[in-house]
């Protein structure tokens, strides 16, 4: 269980979950620091370390620098500061004095209030049951009247992290683009200032706001391992700094400059959460701890089995209508695909790309008798029915633009750009936000939609709100908010629904849109080569059971490479297996070992899913991951080989975390293998001679 002590005499606090702790202390300035973040310590091995004198010489340099769990603008200080306003007399220095503490259930809340000026801070602590993940946010509050005038949020982080003092520092995120998401790199974390931020209104292709540091010899099974991640979807910063005292912490929050916030007499800034944790045995344990976090704290629905799915997308693009629907359906059905998704085109005028966005209803050739003969033979043929969706759209061709060219994101004298031929509605009106959530309340209400592909598939421009009453940056963190309430409010109306995140493959992937969405759209980017990559990023904090992944045609419609079709399939099975490529074109052959295919995956599915989640190796000549069952019963590993050179054999591939003293069953063929063997020598492999070779072993447990 975690705890949290106090040592009053001291102001000293120590949070813990099972195997680490956070240790704050609050100095003679009413300055809180980070005393310690690593091992699970007692309060009186915490409070031994203020005997501690800080190392280094005196300089010019404040000691509090690197230091400070709040870490506010002011004094002596010059590094990155977490929270920074600005008062209506131009003073930009913060002096917090701290009030009170007050305990929660699982956890701390400090508040704290500036000597001066009427502004409140508090510092919100949270520990989660069964988990070494401390949350974090912070609430700002203008306490004054109304002749104090509004006080302005210049940056207002969630959580900075103290870390400990290391022989060097090495920082780990995944960078990416467009069909190019997620890819994993690591560098020595240089001085100064490492920033990575979105600018884009959304979480964004080119960064992920988690960061890991290590001291650079951790590895994917040893060594300890800091991180942290941001739960918000929209604009974010996050900054790691490394000053030249070797002090380093990592600050995290949401917006991102220029954009600020006012805050007016009465009116408080709640941040989005920020969640850390501190693990041993390396980059592995890491991914392991966060998988378990995502699925016991934040997914919805985290023990329901993501289904099989078909998308038509790529079989018909916008040429579409219900008898090639129909056909589809049949063709996926009988492979064993359990969730029939129709994509873009059903609506409006939306015959190609340039209209109809934001015109929610069948279109009447496409659809005369609209969507319910279609999805009535869809649940008769034993599969649920999911509909694409992107309703924070619009094309200024469509009936809703016409009415009200006035509810896009837009600036007085500036042109409306288009990307997409879309504009971006301004969820952050409550009169845009009722609308979407009206229509779409009534196109759940009046067909059995069982899914959502909820996409999102432009970044902001011209953010601007002509009208709006008071701050008009407050858009940025408003529209996210109105997001989430969009979500959470379909979701408590229509308990039956599931909504999968789609932004142009993944471009919204976040801890704030799980917590909402079922699962995420990976990549755009379907070729089984380049996923390897691209999903070997991804599992680093999010698990496979969210993480989409279809099987497409060769050559591939992106990169025109061909793989074969087995290869694609165990590609898309390390995560929530989909189809996604033109049935009609498809033989004979390939559609039976299709179905032996998606059989063979729900077969180990509750492994890939619910297990826990071991890299044997990273992408190279071999990748292959391991999924283990929680009570060790039986084990999948799919192993993905490349290309073979000089005839060599392919090398065994060591296990992890089986009993050594037990015995394994190969499901497919009835091969016994001894666990110390596979832990040691490893589970052999025999991989095709051609190039992407690839294989499944599901083990089982013999009994004692």
């Amino acid at each position: 269980m975690p705890s949290i002590a106090h040592d009053p005499e001291h102001r000293l606090w120590v949070l813990s979950g099972p195997g680490s702790s956070y240790v704050l202390h609050l100095d003679d300035d009413h300055r809180l620091r980070g005393l310690h973040w690593g091992p699970r310590l007692t309060l009186d091995q915490a409070v031994s370390l203020l005997d501690h004198p800080a190392p280094g010489p005196r300089s010019f340099e404040d000691p509090a620098d690197g230091t400070l769990d709040l870490d506010t603008a002011g004094a002596l200080r010059y590094a990155h500061a977490g929270v920074q306003v600005r008062f209506p007399d131009g003073v930009r220095d913060l002096e917090p004095r701290l009030v009170d503490d007050l305990r929660e259930d699982g956890g701390l809340v400090l508040r704290f209030a500036d000597r001066h000026y009427p502004l409140a801070v508090e510092t919100h602590y949270r520990l989660r049951a069964g988990t070494d993940v401390l949350e974090r946010h912070l609430v700002l509050r203008h306490t004054g009247g109304a002749d104090d005038g509004p006080i302005t949020v210049v940056r207002a982080d969630s959580a900075t992290w103290v870390l400990p003092r290391l022989r060097d520092y090495r920082l780990s995120q995944v960078r990416g683009q467009w069909s190019a998401e997620t890819r994993l790199t690591r560098t020595a974390l240089p001085y100064g200032e490492t920033v990575t931020t979105s600018r884009r209104g959304t979480t964004g292709h080119q960064y992920n706001p988690w960061a890991m540091i290590d001291d650079g010899h951790s590895t994917e099974e040893h060594g300890p391992v800091w991180s942290c991640a941001l739960a918000w979807s929209g604009g974010w910063r996050l900054t790691a700094q490394r000053l030249p005292t070797e002090r380093v912490t990592v600050s995290a929050g949401f917006g991102h400059d220029p954009v600020t916030r006012e805050l007016a007499p009465g009116e408080e800034l709640v941040t989005p959460v920020c969640a850390g944790a501190y693990t041993e045995g390396g980059f592995g344990a890491a991914s392991r701890l966060w998988h378990r976090y995502v699925r016991d704290h934040v997914l919805p629905h985290p023990d329901e089995l993501r289904p099989v799915l078909y998308n038509s997308w790529e079989a018909t693009g916008y040429d579409i209508d219900v008898t090639g629907q129909l056909e589809l359906a049949e063709k996926a059905a009988a492979l064993g695909v359990e969730l029939f998704v129709m994509d873009d085109g059903w609506f409006g005028a939306r015959t190609h790309d340039a209209a109809g966005l934001g015109d929610w209803t069948p279109n009447p050739e496409r659809f005369p008798d609209g969507l319910a003969p279609l999805i009535d033979r869809v649940h008769e043929l034993g599969m649920g029915f999911g509909l694409w969706v992107e309703p924070e759209m619009v094309n200024p061709d469509s009936d809703l633009y016409r009415a009200r060219p006035d509810w896009v994101l837009h600036h007085p004298h500036r042109r409306r750009t288009e990307h997409r031929n879309q504009l971006v509605l301004n969820l952050a009106r409550p009169d845009v936000a009722a609308w979407v959530h009206g229509r779409l309340d009534e196109l759940l209400a009046k067909n059995a939609v069982d899914f959502l592909k909820w996409d999102m598939n432009r970044p902001f421009t011209e953010a601007g709100w002509p009208d709006a009453e008071g701050d008009p940056d407050r858009l940025w963190t408003d529209h996210v908010h109105a997001l989430y309430a969009l979500l959470d409010r379909l979701r408590a109306d229509h308990p039956r629904l599931r909504i999968e995140s789609c932004s142009s493959g993944g471009g919204r992937l976040d801890l704030g849109i799980l917590a909402r969405t079922d699962q995420v759209w990976t990549s755009d980017n379907t070729d089984a080569v380049d996923r390897v990559e691209i999903q070997h990023g991804f599992s680093q904090l999010y698990p496979a059971q969210v993480m989409g992944a279809w099987v497409t045609d060769s050559p591939n419609p992106y990169t025109g490479r061909s793989v074969p079709l087995e290869f694609r399939f165990h590609v898309a099975m390390t995560g929530v297996l989909g189809i996604g490529g033109d049935l009609n074109r498809w033989g004979d052959g390939e559609l039976a070992r299709a179905a032996e295919l998606v059989a063979a995956y729900k077969g180990v599915r509750h492994l890939v899913q619910l297990g826990e989640q071991y890299r044997l190796t990273g992408p190279g000549e071999t990748t292959a991951v391991q999924y283990l069952a929680p009570d060790g019963h039986e084990t999948a590993v799919i192993a993905l080989r490349h290309a073979r050179h000089f005839g060599h054999r392919d090398p065994a591939l060591p296990l992890r975390a089986l009993d050594p003293a037990a015995r394994y069953r190969d499901s497919a063929t009835g091969s016994v293998h001894h666990g110390a063997v596979l832990l040691t020598h490893g589970l052999p492999l025999d991989l095709a001679a051609d190039d992407h070779a690839s294989a499944l072993v599901h083990l089982v447990r013999e009994p004692a």
